[in-house]
């Protein structure tokens, strides 16, 4: 009995660690096709084959929400694996194309000769509204990983069991709060741009 339990343990660490390589994997994966789909757009000047790449960057989150489904319908213990699964596919769901578009310009801009990307606005309500651009892409990851913990929650049935994909939900807005902070202090107290201009300096004082 004693073999038989410590094979169930062994077993289970061994379903947690699959999630959690797959989401390294993906990680990974992400970057690989983003640097092969700009390198194919800008130093083999075959833009059709680098936005192909670039497409296929979906795919991995949609091969981690498969294999998380999978190993929860396979009986699997719901644990902090799961949830930071669902966590990636919102973040990467909310500002994966924010950060393909910011690389994609400064790939633009090294390898393909275009101008410089524009850089943020660093004062005022230019600074606000770009914060705040960033923070809908935080709150939309926070809706996305909570639709899919809930399902997750709801397909394992157990209360008890699903405690730790609920913990995740709290800490998805528990991020999005914290961001939504951090935005608000720039509304509140507004970076201003140093003053350039100087006061005209009387004749006899040249």
């Amino acid at each position: 009995m004693e073999r038989g339990r410590w094979e169930d343990k062994h077993h289970r660490q061994r379903e947690k660690s699959l999630i959690f390589t797959l989401i390294i994997i993906c990680e990974i994966g992400f970057w690989v096709l983003l640097a092969a789909g700009l390198a194919a757009r800008y130093l083999l000047k075959r833009p059709k084959l680098g936005a192909a790449l670039l497409l296929c960057e979906p795919l991995l989150e949609i091969v981690l929400l498969v294999a998380t489904a999978v190993d929860l319908k396979n009986g699997a213990e719901p644990s902090w694996h799961h949830g930071l699964a669902a966590l990636y596919i919102g973040y990467t769901v909310g500002h994966g194309h924010r950060t393909v578009k910011w690389l994609d310009g400064h790939a633009a801009h090294r390898l393909g000769g275009a101008p410089p990307p524009p850089k943020p606005p660093r004062y005022g309500v230019a600074r606000v509204a770009h914060e705040g651009k960033v923070w809908v892409g935080t709150l939309v990851a926070a809706i996305i990983a909570t639709g899919l913990l809930l399902l997750a929650v709801r397909y394992v049935g157990d209360a008890d069991s699903a405690e730790p994909l609920k913990a995740w939900i709290l800490n998805a807005w528990k991020v999005t709060g914290f961001h939504g902070v951090y935005v608000l202090s720039y509304l509140i107290w507004p970076r201003r741009a140093p003053r350039t201009d100087h006061a005209p300096v009387p004749p006899g004082r040249r």
